[in-house]
């Protein structure tokens, strides 16, 4: 089960801003026990990982902002398996540069690249699902995603549309037809009804012959700016050369740069109990309410003629929420967000406003 040429890239470098206040710059939610589980969402996916995959094999992309966060929610990982961004990105400049540090250190390096601050709830069917994806991967020069059996039709998410064609012995692998944007409702209901649309779960995996060789192709200027460092990997020399060229590189996704114009795409329809917790809303869905519609998230609240709202107070504080219905209120030690569960797509914009007037340290 634990390959000595499995790896496993864990993403961690994002803000976070749609869960504000809770999640700042300086203290983003992969960073923070949003379930009150008792670990953060990056020790979980760690924990998860480590479970199938060598812990040594285990590497962290972060924002070099965040390196010691990570050093003290993961104390025994070692420092050389941090790879600091020094500079945001996007999805697509982080997966080039871990994968040209796994082709350098094992060249038969066959990873997963997830994100880290998503639940996952049937951690034995995920286990099975990955394992058997790099078991494909392995063997074959395939790009692997993991594609959920969406249940409802949520506008929030990417969808992928697989064929019947099977990914060469793996009959569980699809080969992927279109991926779609977040759509609108009645396009996201067309492709639930259909059956054969998924949603996209952002967990890649593919052996790195397989990625480097998709850049090259579909990234050839980003590719050819990276492959100038190829010497100064895994060196002492790695962090200044980082320093200087890892700002120039292009910002883009995985997914529009190399995913959805490659030709050896796959899927792999998915149920784990999988949610991406991008919103307070995603959040809300997971938790027990009351008789009234109402979670509280450390149970440290009342909420007197209060009907269907989510509410987050710190640990060692109370609240009494009186006569609110639909509301989001989330409070935090600096900050304070009280708004319609309908406006939570704006809390993006609401933070720009918070930095603009009242400075970084609150936002």
């Amino acid at each position: 089960m634990h390959s000595k040429h499995n790896y496993c890239v864990i993403m961690a470098g994002g803000v976070g801003s749609r869960f504000w206040p809770s999640s700042t710059k300086d203290h983003p939610k992969q960073f923070l026990d949003i379930l009150g589980t008792g670990e953060s969402l990056l020790q979980a996916t760690f924990r998860r990982f480590s479970k199938f995959i060598l812990p040594e094999n285990i590497y962290i992309s972060t924002n070099l902002q965040y390196v010691d966060l990570v050093k003290k929610q993961l104390p025994k990982l070692a420092a050389d398996n941090i790879i600091p961004e020094t500079a945001r990105r996007n999805t697509a400049p982080c997966i080039l540069y871990a994968s040209m540090k796994l082709k350098k250190r094992d060249p038969l390096a066959n990873f997963v690249v997830s994100p880290s601050d998503h639940l996952i709830t049937d951690e034995a069917a995920f286990q099975e699902h990955l394992l058997l994806a790099l078991e494909a991967t392995g063997q074959n020069n395939f790009l692997v995603t993991l594609g959920i059996k969406p249940f409802e039709p949520k506008t929030g998410f990417g969808y992928i549309q697989f064929t019947n064609e099977s990914a060469a012995d793996f009959d569980r692998i699809k080969r992927v037809k279109t991926f779609t944007e977040k759509p609108d409702l009645e396009h996201a209901k067309m492709f639930l009804e259909s059956g054969d649309f998924l949603w996209n779960a952002g967990i890649f995996v593919w052996n790195s012959n397989a990625i480097l060789n998709a850049f090259d192709k579909y990234l050839p200027d980003m590719y050819s700016a990276m492959e100038q460092g190829w010497e100064v990997l895994n060196t002492p020399a790695e962090p200044d050369w980082i320093a200087a060229n890892y700002g120039t590189l292009e910002n883009e996704s995985i997914d529009y740069g190399v995913m959805e114009k490659a030709k050896n795409v796959y899927v792999m329809p998915s149920a784990f109990g999988w949610s991406d917790l991008g919103t307070w809303g995603a959040l809300e869905e997971l938790l027990e309410k009351d008789t009234n519609g109402n979670a509280v998230i450390n149970k440290n609240a009342i909420l007197p003629n209060g009907l269907n709202n989510l509410v987050g107070v710190p640990k060692g504080k109370v609240a009494v929420i009186a006569g609110l219905d639909g509301y989001i209120v989330v409070d935090s030690e600096k900050s304070l967000l009280i708004c319609k569960k309908e406006d939570e797509q704006t809390i993006k914009s609401y933070v720009n406003e918070i930095r603009i007037t009242f400075g970084e340290k609150y936002a």
